[in-house]
């Protein structure tokens, strides 16, 4: 049976089900499309149509039911989408999140395939960490596990999680663990701990993988401080990422500034120092990385935008960051990568 079809059984069911056994259930999602054109280097331009360039195409179902007690029971379903193809964007369906979870007033216990505190405490910047400008491309990019092999760069399969109460007074946390089950590179233990109020976002995380027997641990930490203010939202990222002797130190400064009513500037900026590899590998000494990026988002309503995006990444010595996040065949080290978009994003 196609994977369509079992969405649709499968939302079919949970919609059927509802009343009888949860408060309430949830069909979302995001539909975003733009078109774009970038420049590799050698490996030449590239033109066509890209989904999710403001925020990933995606689609959800999400559901709880009381218990009582002030206990509750949840789950989450989220398939990302390729909008310009019609297909699902990975060999996992619910490749974005498939979690179940107890809920009450000692917190929340989560498990299934989700995101990292790692991850979790890099995810707030100027463009939503994706799309040619974002400085996603280092935080989960293929060059950003250093070759270790590590798949944890966004999320886990396996994964258990506790999160805090949020009555807590703007306080957050999350501790996570993920079993290998024998597959290299998924074993994960991280944290994440942080303050949120009406001007302030400040978040500190820490996470270790195994990648392999004999290996080292890939090893990340970061810390987040956002401020909010009239005259818009400050982003800054400070992510360090380890393997062996190959280290990336990552320094991010962005804005979202609203210039009218309907719509915002976004403007980023990241360097990437990174060392310890050897020569000719893209992690040595003199293998870093530069990224500027503009954009503007325009609000026609609160779920529909349209959007414009440019950015461009510098690249030093055997450094071969894209704007693609994967590095194409034919770029070589010290070109540059520059990506232009053009879209519109709808939510429901």
């Amino acid at each position: 049976m196609k994977k369509p079809a079992l969405l649709a059984l499968a939302c079919s069911a949970l919609a059927g089900s509802a009343t009888a056994q949860t408060s309430s259930v949830t069909l979302y999602g995001v539909a975003d499309a733009a078109v774009r054109q970038v420049k590799n280097g050698s490996a030449g331009t590239v033109k066509g149509v890209t989904s999710g360039a403001n925020t990933t195409s995606r689609l959800g179902v999400r559901g709880v039911e009381q218990l009582g007690g002030g206990l509750s029971a949840g789950f989450n379903l989220e398939s990302g989408i390729e909008l310009d193809t019609g297909a699902a964007n990975a060999s996992k369906f619910w490749n974005r999140r498939s979690t179940i979870s107890l809920m009450g007033e000692f917190g929340e216990i989560r498990l299934g395939r989700d995101t990292t505190p790692t991850y979790n405490n890099a995810l707030n910047d100027e463009f939503g960490i994706v799309g040619v400008g974002s400085r996603g491309v280092f935080v989960y990019g293929t060059s950003a596990v250093l070759g270790s092999g590590a798949t944890t760069a966004q999320r886990t399969d396996n994964g258990v999680s506790y999160f805090l109460p949020k009555n807590l007074g703007g306080w957050f946390g999350q501790v996570h663990v993920a079993a290998g089950e024998g597959v290299a590179g998924n074993k994960y233990t991280g944290g994440r701990l942080g303050y949120e109020n009406s001007q302030f976002l400040v978040g500190g995380a820490i996470g270790q993988t195994d990648v392999g027997s004999g290996q080292p641990k890939f090893k990340n930490y970061n810390l987040l401080f956002n401020y909010k203010s009239p005259w818009g939202t400050l982003h800054t990222l400070l992510d360090v990422k380890k393997w062996g002797q190959r280290k990336a130190q990552e320094l991010s400064v962005g804005a979202t500034v609203p210039v009218t009513q309907a719509g915002s500037i976004r403007v980023g900026y990241t360097n990437v120092n990174r060392s310890g590899g050897a020569a000719g590998s893209g992690y040595a000494d003199a293998d870093d990385s530069t990224r500027f990026a503009l954009g503007y988002v325009h609000d026609l309503s609160k779920r529909t935008a349209l959007y414009g995006t440019y950015a461009n990444i510098s690249n030093k010595g055997a450094a071969r960051s894209s704007v693609l996040y994967t590095t194409p065949t034919g770029m070589r080290g010290g070109e540059s990568s520059s990506g232009m978009e053009l879209g519109m994003r709808h939510s429901f």
